[in-house]
C-alpha cells in the first residue's frame, strides 16, 4: 500500500531526528514525508534539510504562524498546509507528531489492518512514555479503541469522508465520531508500541483552558454528556478546576453562538453514540 505522512514541527530540535529515522527504519516505507516547519526559532529546520538530502522521500515546506502552541488549531493547521502539496496517489494518510518513535515494522502492521479490513478507517497502536524512573510505561488515558493524535492513519476513503481534519481542540475526537457516523470502524493494535518523547501537552498555552468546553459545544453533545466527559477528565487528572474550566468554556461557546463542528444529524449521531458508550460502561 503506498501512504504520505505529514508531520507538523514547531520547535522540534531535540525530538524530530529520531522521529525522522524510526521512519527510515520502516519495512515498508512511505513514498512522501512532508515535514511541516511550523515557525520555528530553533534548529529543526536545519535537521529537515539533513532530511531531505538524505532520503528523497522527505520534503519541507515552511510556514509562518502563530508562536503560541494552542491545542487543535495550530498542529491541524499545519497538517492542513502539508497536505494541500500532495496529491491523491495514496492508500493511507498519516498525521505525526515529532516527538514519536515509532517501531520498525510499524506502518507495515498498519497496511496489513486496512489490507484486510477495508471498514477500518482510522488505526493505530499505542503510546509509551517514560517514567520517573526511566521505564517506557503505556500512557492511554482514553478508550482503548482510540487512537492518539500523535499518529493517526486514515484510509483514503474515511479521510475523503469526514472531510479531513478540523482545526479545533478536540480533532482526534472529532475525527473518529464522524468516521463511525460514516460507517468505518477504528481500529488499535496493542502489538504496536510507539515511544512518546514528550509528555502530551506539555508546551500547551494557559489561554487553552477552555478550548476542551468549547470543543463540547462545537460537537453538539450538550449539557448532561458535557458533564459526563468533563468529570470523568477532571477525575483522571485529579484535578476538579478541570470540570469548571470546561463548563465555562461550554457556556461561554454557547452563549457567544459560535460555530458548530458538525451539522445537526451528525450531532444526533454523536449524542447517540456516546450515550451508548456511557451505558455500556454502566451496566
Amino acid at each position: 500500500m503506498k501512504y504520505y505522512i505529514i508531520i507538523p514541527a514547531h520547535n522540534e530540535e531535540a525530538f524530530l531526528a529520531d522521529t525522522l529515522n524510526s521512519i527510515l527504519r520502516q519495512s515498508l516505507r512511505p513514498q512522501k514525508v512532508i515535514v511541516v516547519n511550523d515557525n520555528s526559532s530553533d534548529g529543526t529546520e536545519t535537521i529537515i534539510n539533513e532530511f531531505t538530502t538524505l532520503s528523497p522521500i522527505f520534503s519541507k515546506l515552511n510556514t509562518a504562524s502563530s508562536e503560541i502552541h494552542m491545542p487543535g488549531s495550530k498542529v491541524v493547521n499545519a497538517f492542513n498546509k502539508g497536505l494541500a502539496i500532495l496529491d491523491d496517489n495514496y492508500d493511507f494518510m498519516v498525521k505525526l507528531d515529532a516527538d514519536i518513535i515509532l517501531p520498525d515494522n510499524y506502518f507495515e502492521r498498519i497496511a496489513y489492518i486496512f489490507t484486510g479490513n477495508p471498514k477500518v478507517g482510522i488505526a493505530g497502536g499505542f503510546i509509551y512514555e517514560k517514567d520517573a524512573e526511566g521505564r517506557w510505561k503505556l500512557n492511554h488515558p482514553m478508550n482503548k479503541n482510540h487512537v492518539r493524535g500523535a499518529f493517526k492513519a486514515y484510509s483514503k476513503t474515511c479521510f475523503k469522508a469526514i472531510d479531513g481534519l478540523k482545526a479545533a481542540m478536540g480533532w482526534d475526537t472529532i475525527d473518529e465520531l464522524l468516521a463511525q457516523y460514516n460507517d468505518f470502524e477504528i481500529f488499535t493494535d496493542d502489538s504496536l508500541h510507539a515511544k512518546h518523547l514528550r509528555p502530551t501537552g506539555h508546551s500547551y498555552n494557559e489561554k487553552a483552558k477552555l478550548l476542551q468546553g468549547k470543543a463540547m459545544y462545537a460537537m453538539r453533545y450538550g449539557f448532561w454528556i458535557t458533564f459526563i466527559a468533563s468529570a470523568k477528565m477532571a477525575w483522571k487528572v485529579k484535578k476538579w478546576k478541570r470540570f469548571i474550566d470546561n463548563f465555562e468554556g461550554y457556556y461561554t461557546a454557547r452563549k457567544e453562538k459560535e460555530p458548530f463542528l458538525v451539522n445537526e444529524e451528525q450531532g444526533k449521531f454523536i449524542r447517540n453514540l456516546r450515550w451508548k458508550n456511557i451505558k455500556r460502561k454502566l451496566f
